[in-house]
């Protein structure tokens, strides 16, 4: 063991000795560095210091109009015989360039980072035996110290729990060494990979090829990647896709038909359109730390008002005991009037919602339920809870035709996972949501109007749902009743959790909402062709989000 332990100990290398290694490498790659910065400097770098000047130039306020134009005039001369120069240059540089990536290519991996790899794993294998030796001697240590002490009385007691507690932190101190040696192992290791990129950084000014970029981000991953983390972020991915495996396996056995079918995709996406709406609108809530728990009663108010819009001729039901005819109206404006009817009213309500949240800090979860309560009872009695039959048939075949067998109902969800996403990642008010949702009270020390992004978050909300329900009515050709939609809240919010919108606030994203829709809607569908129970695919459903929300406080907790 000790003759093993001899072995390894050669093989690590020194920091002299890595030194020695690379400084080859580096003399003569800097020998056409020097060369490269000689024919630059009259041409690249003076060009560049030129456009410096110029935009100085233009922002100096100092300085008249007239001033500005003449040293301007003068950059410019400079410039384009400074261009000139980088123009006749550039082939010598080219040339210098390849000759230093290529000299990196043949010697920099077998004379230097191979020695240096096999220098950490000789390394980590020693660090491994001392941690382990050093577990052994803090055991025997504990052991000795343990027969020492008898006795049933309270002090002999106590200097056994006293023992077995340093004993504990003794064993958690030898951990948090081992650690800390792999680290600075591993930093050695990615330390010496980047050596060779900065040596090709300073050849191409930054200008990397595709390989060499991927190469770099690759490194970049395996060097910040902690299992724990990762589990942490996929660890339910991964089971639910071993559950889709499992489904995709048994289904043809039981049902002797495939579950992964084209067309079957083609189902789950059309099903999953219109409540991609219903997230979509939900997650930009609890990004502000809050949920909705109304969407599925505006989801029945909206189908049952877009349902009496674009009825099949005259309704037979009525609205507080008036009946509807909408008839004489162009298609067209029916199915726009419709759409907007089902915006407004939803926007009403989460505009509400939204107010007691920014105005009296009441949690959604109390105004939204007010809400889901306020729609079912109006719209009931407003109804007498009856559905209201079918609409035009030309209006879905107007709004969401099929294209061969492709439901042009995917894109409109599409088309609005693409608009959401702008709003949060590239606008003021996305940016503002981030802010307000982590932590509104430094938000609100920054500028940020707290009052206003709040609101707006639920007026979008109230948009999309909006959307969603008009969506839904053309996908089923109306059926509108108050008790439609029943439950979608539930699914609207799960989709976001297990997608990763944190209830925590200020965490989260839209392609995790659209991977969160496409789950469960495929799950229930999937269960569905399988023949099992609702009641059970409610248990399924219950797991996940337990197991989603459960991560979502690990995340939180170790943020902590």
């Amino acid at each position: 063991m000790s003759q093993n332990n001899e072995k390894l100990g050669a093989e690590v290398l020194s920091v002299e000795q890595e030194e020695s290694l690379l400084k080859p490498i580096t003399d003569y790659v800097g020998k056409i560095q020097a060369q490269i910065d000689e024919l630059r400097k009259d041409g690249t770098d003076k060009a560049v210091e030129l456009m410096n000047v110029i935009q100085m130039t233009k922002n100096d306020k100092s300085l008249s109009k007239g001033e500005k134009e003449n040293r301007i005039a003068e950059a410019k001369k400079a410039l384009e015989a400074a261009q000139q120069v980088e123009k006749t240059n550039k082939p010598a540089i080219d040339k210098l360039i390849n000759e230093g990536v290529t000299y990196l290519n043949q010697h920099f991996e077998k004379e230097y980072y191979s020695k240096v790899v096999a220098s950490c794993v000789a390394e980590k294998s020693l660090a491994a035996k001392r941690h382990s030796d050093l577990l052994v001697e803090i055991k025997n240590v504990h052991t000795q110290n343990l027969s020492k002490l008898s006795g049933n009385d309270a002090d002999a007691k106590q200097e056994i729990k006293d023992e077995n507690y340093v004993y504990k932190n003794k064993v958690f101190d030898a951990k948090l060494i081992y650690q800390k040696e792999l680290q600075a192992i591993k930093d050695r290791k990615h330390e010496a990979f980047i050596q060779r990129y900065h040596l090709v950084d300073l050849l191409k000014m930054s200008k990397f090829s595709f390989t060499e970029t991927q190469a770099q981000k690759i490194e970049h991953y395996l060097y910040t990647f902690n299992r724990k983390d990762w589990l942490l972020r996929n660890g339910l991915y991964l089971v639910i896709i071993l559950v889709f495996i499992g489904l995709g396996i048994v289904t043809p056995i039981i049902k002797k038909t495939p579950l992964f079918t084209v067309n079957n995709i083609l189902n789950i996406l059309q099903q999953a359109s219109p409540r991609m709406f219903l997230a979509l609108g939900v997650a930009g809530v609890i990004m502000l730390a809050g949920t909705d728990l109304s969407i599925g009663r505006m989801v029945g108010m909206g189908m049952v008002a877009s349902t009496i819009i674009m009825h099949k001729g005259i309704n037979t039901g009525a609205v507080f005991g008036k009946v509807f005819d909408f008839t004489n109206l162009p298609i067209g404006l029916r199915a726009v009037m419709a759409l907007v009817v089902c915006i407004i009213l939803c926007t009403i309500f989460t505009s509400i919602a939204g107010f007691f949240k920014a105005k009296y800090k009441m949690h959604p979860f109390i105004s939204s339920m007010s809400n889901m309560l306020i729609i079912f009872g109006m719209v009931t009695y407003a109804t007498k809870g009856v559905s209201f039959g079918a609409i035009e048939n030309d209006i879905p075949a107007m709004i969401i035709p099929k294209i061969g067998n492709f439901p042009t109902i995917i894109l409109w969800a599409a088309v609005a996972v693409m608009i959401v996403w702008f709003i949060w990642n590239k606008t003021t008010f996305g940016k503002n949501l981030y802010a307000v949702g982590g932590n509104p009270e430094a938000a609100a020390v920054s500028g940020i109007d707290v009052f206003r992004v709040t609101i707006m978050a639920f007026v979008m909300a109230g948009v999309l749902y909006g959307f969603g329900a008009w969506l839904e009515c053309n996908r089923m050709v109306g059926s509108g009743s108050a008790a439609y939609g029943q439950g979608w809240d539930m699914d609207a919010i799960a989709a976001c959790v297990v997608g990763g919108v944190s209830f925590s606030g200020g965490i989260g994203k839209i392609s995790g909402v659209v991977v969160g829709v496409t789950i469960f809607t495929a799950l229930t569908y999937s269960l569905t062709i399988l023949g099992i129970d609702t009641n059970l695919q409610f248990v399924f459903e219950g797991l996940i989000i337990l197991a989603a929300v459960t991560l979502d406080c690990l995340k939180y907790v170790q943020k902590k």
